[in-house]
Order: structure tokens, then sequence, then C-alpha cells
């Protein structure tokens, strides 16, 4: 349609990017985000220290409704849980990314990530099998990532994890929680 005025029709939003995660709470959070924007990681200033549940997916505005749902049902199946943070690793040669690593968690992460993965609109073809992980450098040196590699390596981080987040991004800045989820299970 055009318009009288000559100006083009205003852009309608038709879909929007989403992501489930665990946020990383204080101090530990802090300490993650601001060492990953120590190491020049181009993320650290749009992405706090997280676990991720589902990576960054396109998703049908229309669909959010019943993927909020979707979420809930999932957090109600499942029960807190203890998560250790502890020590550092690395995806290199096959990516240049420096984590901090999970030590105790792992199979409630991946229980969680499968079950928040099963609705249909939230299916998406993966480049790597899931791995819970804290990022903490990517795109990087290979000195910076030593470094951060170096420097936590002694890292260790003891928390319940009592629920997750649904994020939004709009393209641009930080991602932005949009709704959390207590598990009840």
């Amino acid at each position: 349609m055009i318009r009288t005025d000559g100006l083009p029709d205003p852009i309608t939003v038709e879909s929007t990017r989403i992501g489930v995660a665990i946020d990383i709470p204080e101090p530990w959070g802090g300490v993650l985000t601001r060492r990953r924007a120590e190491a020049g990681d181009p993320m650290a200033e749009f992405v706090p220290a997280h676990l991720t549940l589902l990576g960054p997916t396109e998703i049908p505005l229309a669909s959010l409704p019943a993927i909020e749902a979707h979420l809930a049902a999932v957090a109600a199946a499942h029960p807190p849980y203890a998560l250790h943070l502890r020590g550092t690793g690395t995806f290199r040669p096959i990516t240049d990314v420096v984590f901090v690593a999970v030590a105790a968690g792992i199979s409630e992460c991946e229980l969680l990530a499968e079950a928040i993965g099963g609705a249909e609109e939230l299916r998406r073809e993966t480049r790597f099998p899931y791995h819970p992980h804290v990022t903490v450098a990517q795109d990087v040196s290979p000195e910076a990532l030593d470094k951060v590699y170096d420097d936590l390596a002694g890292f260790s981080a003891l928390f319940e994890v009592d629920g997750f987040t649904l994020f939004s991004h709009s393209g641009e800045g930080r991602w932005k929680p949009h709704r959390d989820f207590p598990l009840r299970g």
C-alpha cells in the first residue's frame, strides 16, 4: 500500500528473537561478565554471564504466548537444583571459545534444554550437541583466550538454580529479560 504522504508504510514486526538462559547470580555473574569484557569480547556489553538453555531463535511473534505456556509447563515439571561452576574449558580448535565448566548440574541442564527445545516452534538445527557452560571469551585473540583460560582456572561458584529466564532481542543492544519461570517440579 502506498501512503499519500509519500512515506513508506510502517514496518510490521512479525517475528522476534528469543533465547532461554539461567542467569549467573551475584557476585559470580558480575565477575564473569567483567572478565569477558577485559578479554576484549565484543559481546560482553550485550550479554551478561549466563548458561544457555536455548540459543538465539527467531520465532513468529504470534507464537510467543504458546511458547510462554510451554516454558511454564517445563518449569512446573522440573525441580530446583544445585549448579556448580568450576574451572575452565575450551572448544578450541573447533571454535575459539573459552568457558567456565559445569562441574555439577550437567544432567539437569541437559534435561531442561531438551524439554525447552521440545516445542515445535523452538526446534532448530544446531551445529554442535548441547554442552552446558558459561562463555567467558569468544571472538578474541588466541592470547586473550589463553589468558582467560588461565585466569579463571581456579574459579568456583555453587548456587541453586530455582528458575530460568526467557530473553528477547530486537537486534540492537542488550538481550532483555522478558519473563522468569520458577522451577516447581
